[in-house]
């Protein structure tokens, strides 16, 4: 794998772990604001997928390292504006971002930006993500296991975190 795209996947890492720092910032200031975690259940099978998916990357990558290796400027770019939707995402929701369920009756729903025109769009762009990124590396059964395994568990969380937002007439 060309040296280039060890740095976009550094990248992408280093992105991910800052998230995940915002994330437990602001589970930190919505709990201390009245918010309740919900679903907590499912959430390790998020981290298990999200964590298999760099491993798969990386492996499939390497797996095809002695064949030749063409790099997508379409795919770059697609994944460059995925990455704004996904900024454009947790900016909007600011301290209510957050990669778990919590949930408070005090705040109302965010509907701006692109939560004005989609409910969860932030689970769009990860599906889109997890398509998308592994194809610029040439991992193909990753590209296609991950967003699959994305829309399973999608099919549990976001039926809990509808419940969650009725349950406290958000």
């Amino acid at each position: 794998m060309p040296i280039y795209m060890w740095l976009i996947l550094s990248c992408i890492v280093l992105q991910r772990i800052i998230e995940l720092r915002i994330a437990r910032s602001n589970e930190k200031w919505m709990k201390e604001h009245g918010g309740v975690e919900k679903g907590r259940d499912h959430y390790k099978w998020f981290l298990i997928v999200h964590t298999l998916f760099f491993v798969f990357l990386i492996a499939e990558a390497l797996w095809r390292n002695n064949q030749p290796f063409q790099f997508s400027y379409s795919l770059f770019v697609l994944f460059i504006i995925t990455q704004c939707i996904r900024i454009w995402c947790i900016t909007t929701l600011g301290k209510f971002w957050n990669t778990k369920i919590i949930i408070s009756p005090q705040f109302s729903i965010v509907n701006e930006g692109p939560y004005k025109f989609v409910k969860h769009p932030n689970y769009i762009i990860v599906g889109v993500e997890l398509f998308v990124i592994p194809l610029l590396f040439h991992a193909y059964f990753t590209a296609m296991l991950f967003p699959l395994l994305h829309i399973f568990l999608l099919f549990v969380r976001i039926p809990i975190e509808e419940k969650a937002l009725k349950e406290t007439k958000i």
